[in-house]
């Protein structure tokens, strides 16, 4: 017996009609919007098509890992880390986002063979299956590229029917001069055609990772269907990987273009008809006025979250030079959305330090800084390649517990812990969802064993580490280890965090300038009256504030600690945080 074919909605085929008339010639369009209203209609009925009554509120916190970052010998990788999450974790995070485990090639997982399994040795779609009662599920989507052994690029250069033209021959794009680059390996590399010859193939990224030629109606199509697969297996959650590429056209820079922003809308537009709980998070590396447009203008009808990339060399530049001016100034330029969009705020991911997003933000000579910082603390700089044959530096490539604390320095290890804690808390309280990366939240350090100086492709393993889940289990029991601090501050800032309506990923804000020796803000949900303030000491000194400086009335609770704060002048420890709200008449 076939599903009942529901029909979406007019105004969302309207949304998709326009969609298409901006980005394919009109005779392709037509034909386009029926197969892809006939595809929304087949899946409708197999998904959730119900929206929550709200997408996000100040309980959520999302975590960032690879499926086989914690390893078992007893169970299989997915089995080993959903265990560990519930006993260990709980509900102090609510989205998990599970690095691409689909087979693969090359590139941690980023060279997909096939966007529709799951690699044998991590589990299977049960796996995941028993995750998501407990956290809700964060797929990638890598759009952009495909690994050579991918059936897409088999057949391409077999030229099977079908699967034609899904890639992008060098002869199809004359001019690619001006092109955009993120990586220093060649633009295109030749692959043999099944008849003997040779093509060059568009790789963006690597040799390994072929780019997807979204010129050719069919590959929408197809990855329409991946999209609307990934809800059917749990996603709650996808996120656009290298996004800003997606489209190429000749003698264009083949970023931000146009058609690409187009895409992820009919996306948008496909997702609100058959999965209106589903959220698209971009990820775009690039300067903060280029990100926020991946929200879509004025009809906000892109992506609902984007990273909040510039967070974090911000904070590094902060706490290396004890100084808080730029990221004050920053932070008060930080643009409200609406209550449909949010940003996802964090510090370390599986990639790097990006430093294109101090673009405009941070002078020369800071940025310089941050780049010789890297390799003293035992890090390394990626590069990325000029339209005029110039490289210039792309991400650092370290542990952000090592970026913050020199490993060479001998800082008291209290005060390493106590100058992390308070770079991780700041996304935490600033407006929207904290993003926490495995090694992160476990207190790891650099890890360099899998690191060639001679070879950047491998610069990123060193914060892509394979823990021993009974190693791990043994060092967090330890209470004077360093995972343990550092897991069990994070774990008391999350849980803390969850029980402040004024830390609403859309709740009101103001940045506080109280002098460059403190960040502070103020939060306030305007819906239940709360009120919020933090204050940090960046600095590695003890630091007075007098009663005038002081953003609220005094008495207030530390709401870390439980602690009253009495009226008159205060005084916080290096790199201490604290959270106040006004004291309640119980506890003034």
């Amino acid at each position: 017996m076939h599903d009942p074919v529901i029909p979406i909605p007019g105004n969302v085929r309207q949304r998709i009609r326009e969609r298409l008339a901006a980005v394919y010639k009109s005779s392709e369009a037509s034909a386009l919007e029926n197969e892809i209203a006939a595809l929304v209609e087949r899946w409708i009925p197999k998904l959730s098509n119900t929206p929550r009554s709200s997408l996000w509120n100040e309980r959520d916190a999302l975590l960032i890992t690879y499926a086989d970052s914690i390893l078992a010998h007893h169970d299989s990788p997915l089995r080993a880390l959903s265990g560990f999450l519930r006993e260990r974790v709980g509900p102090a995070i609510t989205f998990l986002h599970l690095l691409p485990f689909y087979p693969s090639t090359s590139d941690y997982g980023f060279s997909v063979v096939d966007f529709r399994a799951i690699r044998e040795e991590l589990g299977d779609w049960e796996d995941l299956a028993a995750i998501a009662p407990d956290y809700r599920l964060v797929f990638d989507a890598i759009l952009n590229h495909v690994s050579q052994e991918s059936r897409y690029v088999r057949g391409h250069l077999a030229g099977d029917r079908g699967d034609e033209n899904f890639c992008i021959e060098r002869e199809t794009v004359p001019d690619v001069t001006g092109v955009t680059r993120p990586r220093q390996t060649p633009l295109f590399h030749p692959f043999p055609r099944a008849d003997g010859s040779t093509v060059e193939l568009w790789t963006t990224f690597s040799g390994d990772q072929v780019d997807l030629d979204f010129r050719n109606p069919a590959v929408l199509l197809e990855i329409l269907d991946i999209l609307l697969f990934y809800v059917s297996k749990g996603a709650s959650m996808i996120r656009l990987d290298a996004i800003p590429y997606l489209w190429k056209e000749s003698g264009t820079e083949c970023i931000h273009l146009p058609q690409t922003h187009e895409i992820i809308r009919l996306m948008r537009a496909v997702y609100d008809a058959a999965a209106p709980e589903a959220i698209l998070l971009s990820e775009t590396n690039v300067p903060h006025a280029e990100n926020v447009r991946y929200f879509g203008g004025v009809e906000r009808d892109e992506a609902q979250i984007i990273y909040n990339f510039t967070l974090a060399p911000l904070l590094l530049h902060t706490l290396h030079r004890e100084n808080s001016s730029r990221l004050t100034q920053w932070a008060r330029g930080l643009e409200d959305f609406g209550d449909t969009c949010t940003y996802l705020n964090i510090t370390a991911t599986h990639d790097g330090i990006g430093m294109r997003p101090t673009e405009g933000i941070l002078d020369e000579e800071e940025r310089a800084e941050l780049v010789a910082l890297a390799p003293r603390h035992g890090g390394r700089v990626n590069y990325k390649r000029n339209s005029d044959g110039t490289s210039t530096p792309y991400e650092l490539n370290i542990n952000y517990f090592d970026a913050i604390n020199d490993p060479t320095a001998g800082l008291d290890s209290d005060l390493q812990v106590s100058r992390f804690l308070l770079a991780q808390s700041i996304p935490m309280v600033l407006r929207g969802i904290p993003g926490i990366y495995i090694h992160s939240l476990l207190g790891s350090r650099n890890f360099s064993r899998d690191v060639d100086p001679a070879i950047p492709e491998t610069f990123r393993s060193i914060n892509r580490e394979q823990l021993s889940l009974e190693d791990l289990e043994a060092a967090l029991d330890d209470a004077d280890s360093l995972r343990a601090r550092v897991f069990n501050g994070m774990l008391h800032l999350l849980d803390t965090r969850r029980r402040m309506p004024a830390l609403h990923p859309n709740a009101e804000q103001d940045i506080l300038d109280l002098g460059e020796s403190f960040f502070a803000i103020h939060r306030w949900n305007p819906g239940t009256g709360d009120t919020f303030f933090a204050i940090c000491n960046v600095t590695g000194t003890r630091r007075p504030l007098a009663a005038g400086q002081l953003p609220l009335p005094l008495p207030a609770t530390d709401v870390l600690t439980g602690e009253v704060l009495a009226p008159g002048s205060q005084e916080l420890r290096p790199y201490q945080v604290r959270w106040l709200t006004p004291a309640t008449p119980s506890n003034a």
